[in-house]
């Protein structure tokens, strides 16, 4: 009865071992609470959120998982060229618009996807965990606007990006290298995208086994 008690107080998701769990898809668990403390114990266990629309809120570990080694970060040379003529007139910020960052990413139109995974509830909960210390955004100005930014979750062993969104062409790519390095100084050597997109792929990211990031992550 008391643990029962503490699960319905808590809202912890018993999330399994996900080495050992039988899945469909990548699927860990359907349903439970999203807030800041099964943010937390998910990402630790390399779980995260991704609603669907017409379905409980669904948590995820799949079989491939998309990594960047920052070793093998790959810029393109119209990339380094765009840099070159734009890097003194942007300005870099890390955490000072995180709510911000996360709005936009909702709304953020992406061609082939009709709205976003963002929900409401992903954006609350998100902040939740921001505001406690454990999720980061890069922001990138031009003079007082934001053009880009770029969030994403640090767990105790590894960060995993989320998100970007972008207002000017190749300005997500900055904010997504500005994050590398922002990482690099805190002296870690890869991070997790989840899955390789299209930009990410561009940049040197891959897809790795999930036994192989379970081995990275513990």
């Amino acid at each position: 009865m008391e643990s029962a008690i503490l699960v319905k107080v808590n809202d912890l998701i018993p999330f399994p071992n996900p080495r050992t769990v039988d899945t469909m898809e990548g699927i860990i668990w359907v349903g439970g609470k999203l807030n800041a403390d099964n943010l937390k114990k998910s990402y630790s266990m390399g779980i995260f959120p991704w609603p669907h629309e017409g379905y409980p809120l669904l948590w995820f570990c799949p079989d491939e998982r998309g990594i960047l080694d920052f070793s093998e970060l790959h810029i393109p040379k119209s990339l380094q060229k765009w840099i070159r003529k734009n890097q003194s007139e942007i300005k870099v910020t890390v955490n000072q618009a995180f709510a911000q960052v996360i709005k936009e990413c909702r709304l953020q139109k992406r061609a082939g996807q009709k709205g976003s995974w963002i929900t409401k509830e992903i954006e609350k909960s998100y902040i939740e965990l921001h505001q406690q210390g454990g999720a980061v955004s890069i922001e990138c100005w031009r003079e007082d606007q934001l053009i880009s930014g770029i969030y994403g979750v640090q767990s105790q062993n590894y960060f995993s990006c989320e998100s970007m969104f972008f207002k000017e062409s190749n300005a997500s790519k900055w904010a997504f290298l500005c994050l590398v390095e922002y990482l690099k100084s805190k002296k870690q050597t890869w991070m997790d995208l989840q899955m390789v997109t299209d930009v990410s792929g561009q940049l040197g990211g891959k897809y790795i086994s999930k036994d192989e990031f379970l081995d990275l992550i513990s």
